[in-house]
């Protein structure tokens, strides 16, 4: 995995990758650097879930979003202890011999059958519960697209939502607006839309000014002030 490329490169602060996903700061700033925890001799530290591109200042890359994204639906969702996570994660890697799990395509095959089966063991999850954390990590790889060397190459974030992932209006690449959201259609990054909304101008201006529709604007609108 050459470090030279531009989506293995230090491009997004922990704040900003945060906004883009729609997981908390705290949250993510966890999974990079790890967080103190309480043990019988004082106060240790665990192990990231993710290596930073870039080790301080901690800065992310776009493969460092898409592992964040995956965790998102096995984290965020049905809250996993972290260790788990980690441990299913270092197994699930070392039985399929894949580097780097959570950016790789195999995810929706085999790989992911693995990881999922495996933190089932780990934290004793019903039936009912791999039912529904299977369909939340499925839905969350649909988002993602990889290219012909299996590098993931664009991920069309969720606005919140996860319930209406068959809408994939916003999309974040890293060759395009410096790696910034943006409108599938146009090109045109959401934070600059919603700055023209905020400005006062109308979404039908917006609409006939980029030769978009209303429902792309509103799109944009919606996916910048999501939660």
């Amino acid at each position: 995995m050459a470090k030279a490329d531009i989506r293995n490169q230090p491009a997004y602060t922990v704040a900003e990758s945060a906004r883009y996903l729609k997981v908390a700061p705290a949250t993510l700033r966890s999974w990079v650097v790890g967080r103190p925890y309480p043990t019988g001799k004082g106060t240790a530290h665990s192990k990231p879930l993710i290596r930073p591109a870039k080790n301080p200042p901690v800065t992310l890359s776009f493969w460092n979003l898409i592992e964040a994204h995956v965790l998102r639906s096995l984290r965020i969702d049905h809250a996993v202890p972290m260790d788990a996570l980690r441990r299913a994660i270092t197994y699930a890697e070392k039985t399929l011999n894949i580097d780097r799990l959570l950016l790789s395509p195999e995810l929706r095959t085999d790989a992911g059958k693995l990881l999922l089966e495996r933190y089932g063991q780990l934290i004793e999850l019903s039936a009912s519960g791999q039912i529904a954390m299977r369909s939340l990590f499925n839905a969350h790889l649909a988002r993602v697209e990889w290219d012909e060397w299996k590098f993931p190459v664009r991920l069309y974030p969720f606005a919140g939502n996860v319930a209406a992932a068959e809408k994939r209006p916003v999309a974040i690449t890293a060759n395009i607006a410096f790696g910034r959201p943006v409108l599938v259609h146009g090109g045109i990054t959401t934070a600059a839309i919603a700055a023209r909304i905020d400005a006062g101008e109308s979404l039908a201006e917006l609409a006939e000014d980029y030769d978009l529709t209303i429902a792309e604007i509103e799109g944009a609108v919606l996916y910048e002030r999501a939660a």
